[in-house]
């Protein structure tokens, strides 16, 4: 039996991403009238919100980021020769780090496009047309990283064990993800293995330009270790996260059904998602549990717990990815790859989801308080939800303070709804 990184997946198969960017989470705000009026009808509606918005991340959003990612890793597998393996991932590396350095300056451009006094209408369009192409800019260098990663850990595999049907090969395999996975482990990096459907992503504008780095230097303190983190968080833990994705790839490429790539994926798909729904499902117990550990054990807590989800990732991911190279135009490689690619950033961009496709920033393990360090960030519907109560709880006040006789400034609910980064 042949056992060869290239085999079982292409190379036309990438995966997902660090945990990409920095997702928002709502808080509940509760000032003046809050959910108390309304009891437990606002607790189911959150209940079935969340509900939604986990089956909302797992079957539209996921799917469509994996074609999109293996859409354009196809486009470039087609053109090997204008993408290098060592050029494309150095060139997407320097890409990444840029946009890492410039992240708050290009935040401060995109605020008060429209409100702001030198703002407008053209000012705003500017700035949207401006996102959309560093969005897209992004994606393409995130996937120039990933290919070329995994080309380069296939190309020294092949290095150490040139024969592809060499029984020590899996052994390697095996022997260097666990190197890596030790190695981000011991950086407190594991939930950085974690992508879609675990991560979902809006299209605002800090979710677009703000995101974390490993170390979490601030501009403003030094710029020379500003930098140095920005080049750490994107060149070591973006790359421990693009070798251990491929060595489990490529272990399940060996192990799985080998010789039977329809059986394989299926299984993959199959596997992946019924792991995601209990890991989902076991969210609200381990998030009990991790509030009540402290130091160590909750730190093993929290990395078990991200490693079953890892495991259920690059399943579905490749089972998304080995499905759609089996069904979706394969006698055409081009329009396929093509397809992938136009058809699903179209509709996430449709569904303001683009930036679920971008794999960046650093996440700490257990570093949240709480259990809030095995929350994962899917906020879609809630987003909507909350907004629209608060809302609603603004103009009530402002009824309230009208009967009053008060001025309706005098009512201080907050119309928008307080965010803070997870």
């Amino acid at each position: 039996m042949k056992i060869n990184l290239d085999d079982g997946m292409p190379p036309n198969l990438s995966d997902t991403l660090l945990p990409e960017s920095t997702p928002q989470k709502v808080t509940r705000s509760h000032s003046l009238q809050s959910c108390s009026s309304a009891g437990e009808q606002c607790t189911c509606d959150e209940v079935s919100y969340g509900i939604a918005d986990v089956i909302f991340s797992c079957f539209v959003v996921a799917p469509h980021v994996v074609s999109v990612w293996r859409g354009t890793w196809g486009l470039m597998d087609l053109q090997p020769r204008m993408f290098p393996f060592l050029q494309t991932y150095l060139l997407g590396i320097v890409i990444h780090t840029c946009f890492a350095v410039a992240r708050s300056r290009l935040l401060s451009r995109a605020t008060g496009a429209w409100s702001d006094p030198d703002g407008g209408a053209c000012t705003w369009l500017r700035e949207r047309i401006l996102s959309r192409v560093y969005t897209y800019i992004f994606i393409l260098s995130n996937i120039m990283q990933w290919r070329g990663g995994w080309g380069l850990l296939d190309m020294f595999v092949d290095t150490i064990l040139p024969d592809p049907s060499d029984p020590h090969r899996p052994v390697l395999i095996a022997t260097i993800t666990v190197i890596f996975v030790l190695s981000i482990s011991l950086l407190r990096s594991a939930r950085n293995l974690l992508a879609a459907p675990y991560f979902l992503v809006t299209d605002g504008k800090e979710p677009t330009y703000i995101f974390t780095t490993r170390f979490k230097i601030a501009n403003s303190r030094d710029t020379i270790l500003y930098i140095l983190d920005c080049i750490f968080s994107v060149a070591v833990v973006g790359s421990l996260v693009v070798f251990v994705w491929r060595g489990s790839w490529a272990l399940l490429d060996i192990f799985l059904f080998p010789d039977d790539k329809s059986k394989s994926c299926w299984t993959s798909l199959i596997v992946g998602y019924a792991v995601v729904l209990v890991t989902f499902a076991l969210q609200a117990p381990v998030r009990w549990a991790a509030a009540r550990l402290h130091g160590a054990p909750r730190l093993l807590l929290a990395d078990v717990y991200h490693f079953i989800s890892f495991v259920a990732t690059v399943n579905v991911w490749r089972g998304v990815w080995g499905l759609l190279d089996i069904y979706f135009f394969p006698e055409s490689p081009k329009l396929s790859n093509w397809g992938s690619h136009i058809v699903s950033l179209t509709l996430l961009i449709l569904l303001n989801c683009s930036n679920s496709v971008i794999v960046r920033g650093v996440y700490i393990d257990a570093e949240e308080p709480a259990g809030e360090c095995v929350v994962f960030p899917c906020h879609y519907l809630r987003l909507f939800f909350h907004k629209e109560r608060t809302k609603k709880r603004h103009r009530r006040a402002l009824q309230a303070a009208a009967a009053a006789g008060r001025k309706p400034e005098d009512a201080s609910l907050p119309l928008q709804m307080p965010e803070e980064k997870v």
